[in-house]
């Protein structure tokens, strides 16, 4: 069976509306589509670190609980588990505050399995920190050359704008080693100070990575490819009750889609039909707009039964 391998960061999301707490559960990027994937009955693995604490406890169990293979989540001596606020607005957009320990950022673990057309998924600055970048560019290298497929979340928060000038080999590295590369219209606002799809695709990102899939809130979701691909994609209605993990659970659902569809590296290479566009986008959709209806990081566990006898 096809895997998911996600590599990325733990922290316990504290979520606030009207200024009072509401909810407080783990995430991170690659974690929330993870934890949707292992609901939806997917082969799955997290790579990361918890801290020594109650939390770093609760993070594994939970990755455990949802049916996540949690064996390379590694906890050191004396660290903390990071923390994020996500201060919901009258929109239930969030803006965020994030507490870490940053000396304690190591990334030590031994390599799972990796076969031809497994996923791996990737992002955030944890994808470009410097600090653990050796780990998780020989990490990246290595399903790369074991003819996994790698899907790219570009993700870049606005209080790491001072250190673009930094990151930047790293980023332009991920885009290298990436056969899909996702981000929204925010992202590249940060990064380049331009969110048009176009130009981003064309200035920035067709060089390293031909597949490309600009979000944009709840404006049409934008593909460009080779061969001239261009398509968008309008998103699906719902009363969002938070925004928090649309992104994270976009990736979940177009990553699901790649396996409901038996999308394997070899179709990657030799570009998608525009059905198969069509398929992994609606997918992507679905799952974001599942998220969208609770206060919570991930898919429901009843739609995730429901994605299990779909396939």
């Amino acid at each position: 069976m096809r895997k998911v391998i996600g590599i990325g960061e733990t922290v316990l999301d504290i979520i606030f509306k009207e200024g009072q707490p509401v909810s407080a559960v783990p995430g991170g990027s690659a974690f929330n589509a993870i934890i949707s994937l292992g609901r939806c009955g997917v082969n799955s693995t997290f790579i990361s670190e918890a801290g020594n604490d109650r939390i770093g406890d609760c993070v594994i169990n939970f990755l455990k609980d949802n049916g996540v293979n949690a064996d390379n989540v590694n906890i050191f001596p004396d660290s903390k588990s990071p923390i994020s606020l996500a201060f919901l607005d009258e929109n239930n957009n969030a803006d965020y505050i994030f507490y870490k320990d940053h000396p304690h950022d190591q990334l030590e673990f031994v390599y799972p399995e990796v076969n031809p057309d497994d996923i791996v998924i990737f992002g955030s600055f944890f994808a470009i920190n410097p600090v653990v970048r050796p780990q998780v560019a020989g990490f990246l290298e290595y399903a790369h050359n074991h003819g996994a497929i790698l899907y790219y979340d570009v993700n870049f928060r606005s209080q790491h704008k001072d250190e673009i000038m930094k990151i930047t080999p790293n980023l332009i590295e991920n885009l290298e080693f990436a056969d899909i590369v996702r981000g929204s219209h925010e992202d590249f606002e940060i990064l380049y100070k331009q969110p048009d799809a176009d130009k981003v695709y064309n200035s920035e990102i067709s060089f390293y990575c031909k597949k490309f899939i600009c979000t944009r809130g709840s404006e049409p979701v934008a593909i460009r490819a080779e061969n001239n691909f261009a398509k968008e994609y309008d998103v699906l209605k719902t009363d969002a009750v938070s925004t928090i993990g649309a992104g994270d659970n976009f990736n979940a659902g177009f990553i699901f889609g790649m396996l409901k569809s038996n999308i394997t590296h070899y179709d990657i290479e030799n570009g998608l039909t525009e059905k198969q566009w069509d398929c992994l986008i609606l997918s992507g959709l679905s799952f974001s707009a599942e998220c969208c209806k609770d206060i919570y990081n991930y898919v429901s566990p009843e739609f995730g039964e429901k994605m299990k006898l779909k396939k």
